[in-house]
């Protein structure tokens, strides 16, 4: 199995003297390719500095970070930011598009920043994906939460990364568009081959991918593979017990 991603002794450290904060503490992990693997543990377990880390928006404090086969405290900051362009996509949990452009010119900005034209093809192929072929010339606020998600994903797949970090995806969603935005994630994995990391808090959205990796007080304690909610809901349960 080809690694996408994967990290070494990694710790990350807020901080210093009484203020002094492990976030992460000597980390080993794995990211495989063409996975779904979910990240999760209770508030402050180190999750989302986890994903950030692994995605190189938050320097690390010791140990290594690859993405693929690079490095990443072996790059400059210019290095770092074309390897973030070119090779990774984002979906956070408040969408971050931008109001005054449409959802079409929302999914291909990417692309126009680093100067790329899309590949109409795989382009048309994502915005069927995501069902948003007739929603194109509408700006964010003509969108439900569903919609601005589906787009913010859609602009992560536009540029074929080599991975995708989601956090919390689907925090701002009702159930029925948190359903189709993870039905998407999901499909991308299984038609296109994506490799997708998501942090999340809910057992239903773990439950789509294929691994979950668990954290607590800055270390992976657990993992289980092929989840569904009532598993995961079952380990975490059990963690919240062992820590009161």
């Amino acid at each position: 199995m080809t690694t996408a991603a994967r990290a070494a002794s990694l710790s990350k450290i807020y901080g210093h003297g009484d203020t002094r904060v492990t976030a992460l503490d000597a980390v080993d992990v794995e990211i495989e390719a063409g996975r779904y693997t979910a990240i999760m543990g209770p508030s402050g377990s180190g999750k989302s500095t986890l994903m950030h880390c692994l995605a190189g928006l938050d320097a690390i404090t010791s140990g290594q970070v690859w993405i693929g086969d690079t490095e990443l405290s072996a790059l400059s900051d210019k290095a770092l930011t074309r390897l973030r362009r070119d090779a990774v996509g984002f979906v956070f949990q408040a969408f971050n598009l931008v109001p005054t452009l449409t959802a079409l010119e929302n999914i291909t900005l990417p692309l126009d920043i680093a100067g790329r034209k899309p590949d109409q093809a795989w382009l048309d192929t994502v915005i069927d994906t995501v069902g948003l072929r007739d929603r194109l010339k509408h700006r964010p606020s003509e969108l439900s939460g569903g919609q601005q998600q589906r787009v913010a994903c859609a602009r992560a797949l536009a540029s074929r990364p080599a991975i995708i970090f989601a956090d919390e995806p689907t925090g701002n969603l009702d159930s029925r568009s948190s359903a189709e935005v993870l039905g998407f994630l999901r499909r991308s994995v299984d038609e296109f081959g994506q490799t997708i990391v998501m942090v999340t808090h809910d057992p239903g959205a773990a439950s789509y991918a294929d691994r979950v990796i668990f954290l607590a007080d800055g270390q992976i304690v657990e993992e289980l593979e092929n989840p569904t909610a009532e598993s995961v809901l079952e380990r975490m349960k059990a963690f919240e017990a062992g820590r009161s």
